[in-house]
């Protein structure tokens, strides 16, 4: 895996604000990749980075991270869906905006930074 890629993935969620979500497709968007790869990236390397704030485009999670993001999602605010798997994108979904800003300053050291 092209390490700048993964790294321009991780610091686009190290960007999400406490208390708000993002998709894997939201991320891929960001960095011009596909969200496929934004799993696969943080499945392998998105441990140190707050995973739990990047799900899929409905809100949920793989069951085997629901346990323990709930609990975070419950201290950073965020309320579950009657599913108890995720929560309602249309509620905690960061502003994209606001996040691809931060994301090109956070990507400013990086080649290609800014791109996508």
């Amino acid at each position: 895996m092209d390490e700048v890629l993964v790294e321009r993935v991780l610091r686009a969620v190290e960007q999400v604000p406490r208390g708000r979500l993002v998709a894997y497709g939201d991320i891929a968007s960001l960095v011009g990749t596909g969200p496929r790869q934004v799993g696969s990236i943080m499945r392998h390397w998105g441990g140190n980075v707050a995973w739990w704030r990047v799900t899929n485009s409905y809100g949920n999670l793989p069951l085997h991270l629901c346990d323990e993001a709930r609990e975070r999602w419950a201290a950073e605010g965020i309320l579950l869906k009657r599913n108890g798997r995720g929560a309602p994108m249309r509620e905690y979904r960061a502003d994209l905006a606001l996040l691809a800003a931060d994301w090109e300053r956070a990507c400013a050291d990086l080649p290609d930074a800014g791109t996508s």
